[in-house]
């Protein structure tokens, strides 16, 4: 009798499986109306988001990938990209649109300034959060914004995030050439995206953001994809 109850068990947890599979559900999560994809495609070459380097009479074509970098990438011993702590790849989402201040500089960094102004129009950035920096780079390759140091470090120290993202190549701008704000984000334990895909429909507060990487043991960058949850 066991045996049969057990069979019958399966069976019917089976179907339950497999109608799930053929009928997905298409409800949002709880609260929010929106889930929006903040990831490029992997190995696919798109109209304005080609880096095109020339060594000699050579032209090299490297295509744009949404990326996660992780803290061991500045020092062995911390954080590999399968060390990441989960519940720090779930978190409040907020982004700063720079796009009117590139429009005077072009290497645009973003100040602290910048984030007193956003506070005072949506309140303090949540603690823990993951902060994002739109500046419409896919649309104009040569546009290199950036955080500023200072900026950084606000945000790691004071705000408490655990992640900075960009919609560009490098969260330090076009004319920063020593990185400052990767070393100092990464030796906080912070990790980086960039080129975040989409970042104009993401909303500016009250979202929340999914980062998920491949669990690649000791890898210290790979590809991500990335979800945001709009309310």
């Amino acid at each position: 009798m066991r045996v049969k109850s057990l069979v019958v068990g399966y069976a019917f947890a089976l179907a339950l499986l497999l109608f799930a599979e053929r009928h997905p559900s298409s409800t949002k999560p709880s609260g929010f109306r929106d889930v929006i994809d903040l990831t490029f495609p992997s190995e696919q070459q798109l109209a304005g988001l080609v880096d095109e380097r020339h060594i000699g009479d050579a032209r090299l074509t490297r295509t744009v990938e949404t990326r996660i970098e992780a803290p061991a990438s500045f020092a062995a011993g911390l954080w590999t990209v399968d060390q990441i702590p989960a519940q720090r790849l779930v978190a409040p989402l907020v982004v700063f649109d720079v796009r009117n201040s590139m429009k005077q500089d072009t290497d645009y960094e973003v100040s602290v300034d910048d984030i007193a102004s956003w506070e005072k129009i949506h309140g303090e950035i949540p603690l823990g959060s993951v902060v994002m920096v739109l500046t419409e780079s896919s649309k104009n390759t040569m546009l290199s914004a950036g955080y500023s140091p200072d900026a950084a470090r606000f945000l790691i120290e004071g705000r408490e995030v655990v992640g900075l993202g960009i919609d560009s190549r490098s969260i330090d701008s076009g004319s920063s050439h020593d990185r400052p704000v990767h070393q100092y984000a990464l030796s906080r334990s912070a990790y980086l995206l960039e080129n975040v895909a989409n970042l104009d429909r993401a909303p500016a507060v009250g979202g929340m953001v999914m980062v998920a990487p491949p669990k690649l043991r000791d890898r210290t960058n790979a590809p991500v994809r990335i979800l945001a949850l709009a309310r």
